[in-house]
């Protein structure tokens, strides 16, 4: 029997656990309902792989999820997160709902799908006596907070992936021929905080420096910055200032999203942004914030690890696997920013994330869950995948 036919076998249970998982909220910032959430998925992954779980709290953020399958001292890192976009009262709204081949409702694409399809993957596996093999250990790591850069993650992610021989990652593969991610930019957040000279904007303005017009001459610089060439990207996203129309602005603020390729690009952007200068004699500017998530960039370690899953999928399961690189971004940035072969993209198929019409295509479920089962079990047994 085929690994896809099993899957398949499994997806009634697997589905009315993809209903009851959406049909929870577990919006980032609220904690009592992220601990019921892990709740949940502590009971799913002792009762359906038998491994076990060590919770790991957190006094703001929801806690997190250690869940381990064999005991050997080789380890294998799945990568997943349990918190969505999604406020309180979201899945009221919209329950879970199934329509024309594809699952509805709020998180179900990013990512309560590829969360189960690791745990179907493990249970596939464990059902037909294949693992884990005595040296190996397969680590699911379910994060509370990705969604809001993981803050309170982070530095677990990357203690848990050290020493790790492969990564995968839950997220959704990318759309429209569901490639497979061996790349992502690297990421920062920056806000530009103005300072003039208020005045009357009537009677004196020239007392006056307005902390509005230096911005303009500061958001002008700064998507100067963008290179499409070499995939850098500087955008203004938020901008406030002034308290009326009649008062020269003393105050004015810039949010600004940053994206690049390679860790170079990245240090050589947060340069040249924290030390820009005034255009305005009088004015002030001060510069928070900085890189958030480093580049995942394509090592031959990640092509080995791609080129596993591109014969499995052809030769096994039927279908051709592509890959690309994207400039959003996840927790693989931390892993493959450690040095660790990292593989992203190994969750559900569909579209439409962070969006109200997300949604997941059934019939990719079994086949994707079989490729993700025979990645482990390839690595397991020592067939490349190793750091380089």
């Amino acid at each position: 029997m085929s690994d896809v036919t099993l899957v398949e076998n499994y997806m009634p249970e697997l589905l009315r656990l993809l209903e009851e998982s959406v049909n929870m909220d577990s919006p980032s910032r609220n904690k009592a309902l992220c601990d019921r959430m892990a709740d949940w998925y502590e009971i799913q992954f002792r009762r359906l792989t038998g491994g076990t779980v060590t919770r790991l709290p957190h006094e703001v953020s929801g806690d997190r999820l250690l869940c381990e399958w064999g005991t050997g001292s080789r380890r294998i890192l799945l990568l997943g997160h349990y918190d969505t976009v999604w406020p309180e009262g979201e899945a009221s709204r919209r329950p879970y709902g199934v329509r024309d081949g594809r699952a509805l409702g709020p998180g179900v694409y990013d990512m309560k799908l590829g969360l189960l399809q690791a745990m179907f993957a493990l249970k596939l596996l464990g059902d037909e006596g294949r693992g884990p093999a005595e040296d190996v250990t397969v680590v699911l790591l379910i994060n509370s907070d990705e969604e809001i850069s993981s803050p309170s993650s982070r530095g677990l992610i990357e203690q848990t992936a050290r020493g790790c021989e492969a990564v995968f990652v839950l997220e959704p593969p990318m759309e429209p021929e569901g490639a497979l991610k061996t790349g992502r930019k690297g990421s920062g957040r920056y806000k530009l905080i103005v300072e003039g000279i208020a005045a009357h904007a009537g009677v004196d303005p020239s007392k006056g420096v307005s902390a509005i017009e230096e911005l303009a001459h500061q958001i002008q610089h700064l998507h100067g910055l963008t290179d499409y060439g070499i995939g850098t990207t500087v955008n203004v996203g938020i901008v406030h200032g002034g308290i009326g129309t009649n008062v020269v602005a003393d105050r004015a603020e810039a949010e600004i999203d940053v994206r690049v390729k390679t860790s170079a690009e990245a240090e050589r952007v947060h340069a040249l942004i924290a030390g820009i200068r005034p255009h305005l004699p009088g004015a002030r500017l001060r510069v928070e914030g900085g890189m958030m998530r480093p580049p995942m960039e394509r090592t031959d370690a990640i092509a080995r690890l791609y080129g596993i899953a591109r014969r499995i999928a052809a030769d096994e399961l039927g279908f051709e696997l592509g890959e690309t690189a994207t400039g959003g971004v996840s927790d693989g940035n931390f892993t493959a920013a450690c040095g660790v072969p990292t593989l992203d993209g190994l969750g559900a198929r569909g579209d439409f994330a962070h969006s109200p019409d997300e949604y997941v295509r059934l019939d990719e479920i079994a086949p994707r869950t079989a490729l993700l089962a025979r990645l482990i079990e390839t690595v397991a047994a020592g067939e490349d995948g190793k750091r380089a």
